[in-house]
């Protein structure tokens, strides 16, 4: 009895290989996407060299603030657009009349005694009976100990020993500088009939977004004529919407007398394209950077002269786009944050080790029944190499669970593609197209009888 059995399983083991062999055969014939994938043929990324695993953005760090700001003197250097105080009793002022007195808008100047005389351009100051007086460079002091050997001892006006002279500063030079900020203007979007970013789910509307741009006319003083002192003064240091730079244009606004152009005349989108690449130099300040590399900002990149327009450009871009089984769509990437490639999965809700959990739960059942169901786990990255160049990179997603060194960094622009491998693929058509349900029970110690029941769609 037990022969004659062992024998007809025999015979039946032909037919179920056959049967399996079809069930292959048709799916393949239905289409199955992991193995008709047309970017199967990756290259691994543990096979990858280390330069095209993609730059670390967590690896830069803030520069320090710093490095954007100038080192002011120990005392204030006069220069040409100063206005000096000076009283010389007798000469500038009467003896029987106290000086002037000022107190200055900046907080940080001290009061100033005497009578307003500007420093000219040629970096002399007018004194009468004297004539012009040569003090560009020179300390407060030093130029009220130059004055008082033009009056006792060069004209000998007044005796050195009851000469009373005093030089003060009045108000320190300013620099006009116009700052651009894409980052504080905001943006709108509208229906556009050519190219533009589409910010809906689906659908085949486009969007255009108009990036408002918000301008700051600023008198800076001098040694607070710097970056840092145009950053703060106009919003703060740039946020995350904006880029990671701040752009200097030498010159670019040279009429810095005329009507403010950010009052009026210019469209609030118009204002940076007015004025990028339109200087006499183009300075480009990085806020972020590697701790290895020494920092390459000198000290005359960062200081503002009269005419010269600061620009902060907003952030865009910098996306990447997924498809096959995850939402076809394009997801901005973190611009001081590494995203690799599990944390890509876990940010466009796409199946990572789930089995047959239903995430939506429209049916109201969270598993799936029956066996099976495994996760997908073959991701294709398709990154341009060039203009017409790409490398298909193959990422198995259960080794990169267990090996840190398989989560490749998403770079901006990177197509990311999830199938299921070709086992996945088979094991999913079975379980979903064939059911089967094995009893068995022990009749005798030798002997094991089992029923099958196969149900087909």
């Amino acid at each position: 009895m037990i022969a004659r059995r062992i024998v007809l399983l025999t015979s039946a083991l032909p037919r179920r290989l056959l049967a399996l062999a079809g069930l292959v055969v048709v799916c393949l014939l239905n289409g199955c996407a992991a193995v008709s994938n047309p970017v199967v043929d990756g290259i691994p990324v543990r096979r990858l060299p280390p330069e095209v695993y993609g730059k670390s953005r967590e690896a830069e760090r803030p520069i320090p603030l710093s490095a954007l700001r100038q080192k002011p003197p120990e005392a204030h250097l006069v220069g040409p657009g100063d206005v000096l105080g000076v009283y010389v009793e007798g000469v500038l002022g009467d003896k029987s009349t106290p000086p002037p007195v000022r107190i200055p808008e900046q907080g940080n100047v001290p009061p100033a005694l005497g009578y307003p005389l500007p420093v000219r351009e040629d970096g002399t100051v007018p004194l009468p009976m004297v004539g012009p007086l040569k003090v560009e460079g020179l300390t407060l002091a030093e130029v009220q100990a130059k004055v008082v050997e033009a009056y006792t001892v060069t004209k000998k006006i007044l005796q050195p020993r009851t000469a009373r002279i005093v030089v003060t500063l009045i108000k320190p030079r300013t620099f006009h500088v116009l700052v651009l900020r894409e980052d504080a203007g905001g943006s709108t979007f509208g229906t556009s009939g050519g190219f533009g970013v589409s910010v809906s789910g689906g659908g085949g509307s486009f969007f255009q977004e108009t990036v408002k741009t918000a301008g700051f006319s600023l008198d800076l003083p001098v040694y607070e004529n710097d970056v840092l002192n145009a950053l703060t003064r106009s919003g703060g240091l740039p946020g995350p919407d904006a880029e990671n730079e701040v752009i200097i244009e030498r010159g670019a606004n040279r009429d810095a007398t005329s009507a403010d152009p950010t009052r009026g005349g210019c469209p609030p989108d118009q204002l940076m394209q007015q004025y990028e690449g339109r200087g006499t130099r183009t300075l480009r300040i990085p806020l972020r950077a590697s701790p290895d590399e020494p920092l390459t900002i000198r000290p005359e990149d960062v200081l503002l002269q009269s005419g010269d327009v600061v620009l902060v450009r907003r952030r865009r871009g910098e996306f990447f786009y997924t498809g096959g089984l995850l939402p076809s769509r394009a997801f901005p990437l973190p611009r001081d944050r590494d995203l690799d490639v599990l944390q890509a999965m876990a940010l466009v809700g796409g199946p990572l080790v789930n089995g047959g959990l239903n995430a939506n739960n429209l049916s109201g059942q969270l598993v799936q029944s029956g066996l099976g169901f495994p996760s997908p786990s073959q991701v294709t990255i398709l990154r341009k190499t060039g203009p017409c160049a790409q490398l298909p990179i193959m990422v198995n997603l259960n080794r990169a669970l267990r090996d840190p060194r398989e989560r490749i960094l998403i770079q901006p622009g990177d197509v990311v593609i999830l199938q299921q491998s070709v086992d996945e693929g088979i094991a999913q058509y079975l379980t979903t197209n064939l059911r089967f349900n094995i009893l068995g029970f022990i009749v005798r110690q030798r002997d094991l009888i089992f029923t099958g029941n196969a149900n087909f769609p």
